[in-house]
């Protein structure tokens, strides 16, 4: 088991990595919309954080030699289920023809009150 670490991405604000791989899998902890150089939500709506927020989630794949294109799971965690709409475009947008299998749940706060987290499970091959 090896953890994964980078600058690249938000530092985390707890006592967890940015992902730990097993084996060829690269199991990420949820990453929300953090600018990982000032440590602040950026992203009015839904949609704009759900593209920061993916975008950090490859940056920590990169870290552990992987992309998008090795995601074979995720879970997204949205403030408001009414987003459903605009979070899978920007969902959508960013994974292309690309499908990892996913779950999607409404809960009633996340750090920092972000609009969005996803974490993901990925495959190295």
């Amino acid at each position: 088991m090896n953890k994964i670490f980078t600058e690249h991405a938000p530092a985390a604000i707890g006592p967890y990595s940015h992902a730990i791989q097993s084996g060829n899998l690269i199991f990420c902890s949820g990453q929300t919309p953090l600018n990982p150089k000032t440590m602040l939500i950026e992203g009015s709506t839904v949609s704009e954080q759900t593209t920061l927020v993916l975008t950090n989630l490859e940056t920590v794949l990169k870290a552990a030699g992987c992309d998008r294109s090795h995601v074979i799971k995720t879970s997204v965690f949205l403030k408001n289920f009414a987003d459903f709409e605009k979070m899978n475009k920007a969902y959508e947008a960013f994974f292309g023809a690309h499908k990892p299998a996913r779950t999607t749940v409404e809960v009633s706060r996340l750090p920092k009150d972000a609009l969005v987290e996803i974490e993901c499970v990925a495959e190295r091959s």
